[in-house]
């Protein structure tokens, strides 16, 4: 089985994933049965990737990184250190998801943030979304993909709808066609 690239996330449903100072406050929710898949889903991943300022956000939260997961962080400041298992990379999205499929393990899932998802789509390294929408609208923030002009087909594979009004849209990214 390949490994794929995983993008699990929520949004706002004006498709945000944060407020524009980065602040995700209001993600807290009462707890529904089930936690919306996230422990079923931890156990199908062994690698996550995130964005400098999604690992930094965390990092203030007194969240360095995944437990148990191999952590890598883009940024343009690649070199620095942390923990054992954080490792930074500068590296080019699509050459080092290339790399990173052809070593041992389980799939990967792509945290975010908008950046990190776009340079990675726009490489054609993503292989599902799975988007949780929060039944709320923010106004204004960081939207789920960094703007870039782009037509990605997609594939509806499942969708589920939570007791709170939460709805869970699984997809598959569709190769490129030309057109």
């Amino acid at each position: 089985m390949s490994r794929k690239i995983i993008v699990y996330i929520a949004t706002s449903a004006d498709g945000y994933i944060a407020r524009p100072d980065g602040d995700f406050s209001w993600l807290n929710r009462k707890s529904v049965k089930g936690d919306y898949g996230i422990a079923k889903f931890y156990k199908r991943v062994d690698t996550v990737i995130m964005g400098r300022k999604t690992y930094d956000i965390g990092v203030q939260m007194g969240q360095a990184g995944y437990p148990g997961l191999q952590n890598w962080v883009f940024t343009r400041s690649a070199g620095r250190t942390a923990a054992p298992h954080i490792q930074f990379t500068g590296e080019d999205a699509g050459a080092f998801a290339q790399r990173l499929r052809k070593e041992k393990g389980k799939h990967i899932w792509l945290v975010g943030g908008g950046d990190v998802i776009a340079s990675f789509l726009d490489a054609g390294e993503i292989d599902e979304f799975i988007i949780h929408v929060i039944p709320l609208f923010i106004g204004a923030g960081i939207p789920l993909i960094a703007p870039r002009h782009r037509s990605v087909e997609l594939k509806l594979l499942r969708a589920r709808r939570f007791s709170d009004g939460v709805i869970r849209l699984h997809y598959r990214v569709l190769p490129n066609r030309p057109r």
